[in-house]
């Protein structure tokens, strides 16, 4: 989804008319229009700021759900980890990145297919 379909989406969902979102967030209604439209982007403070008026992150905004950080299965994983000492994070850590240079190295290794 675009960020002109999700700011659609939030502020009605919020049940505010655009003029109420350009006045939350201090933009004329013009350039909160084009926001929508996808004609205009809007500034980093500004997105901030229509961030905090529609309750989201601006990564939430900005970026598709497979764009962003790990996925929930994972994010709970890593959030585990963090309580981990510093020698376990290690361990961790290393395992890590052996598991990613493995599967760079096939990646690498591994004659790709082709559609002939």
């Amino acid at each position: 989804m675009s960020l002109s379909a999700r700011l659609i989406t939030l502020r009605r969902q919020l049940g505010l008319s655009q003029q109420a979102m350009a006045d939350a967030v201090g933009v004329h209604p013009n350039s909160w229009k084009k926001y929508e439209s996808g004609q205009a982007q809007p500034s980093l403070e500004v997105l901030k700021k229509i961030a905090i008026k529609l309750h989201v992150s601006t990564d939430f905004l900005l970026f598709n759900e497979q764009e962003r950080g790990p996925s929930d299965e994972f994010r709970l994983r890593f959030e585990a980890i963090s309580s981990f000492s510093m020698e376990e994070k290690q361990v961790v850590k290393e395992i890590l990145d052996s598991l990613i240079l493995k599967h760079q190295a096939k990646l690498l290794f591994t004659p790709q297919q082709t559609g002939r």
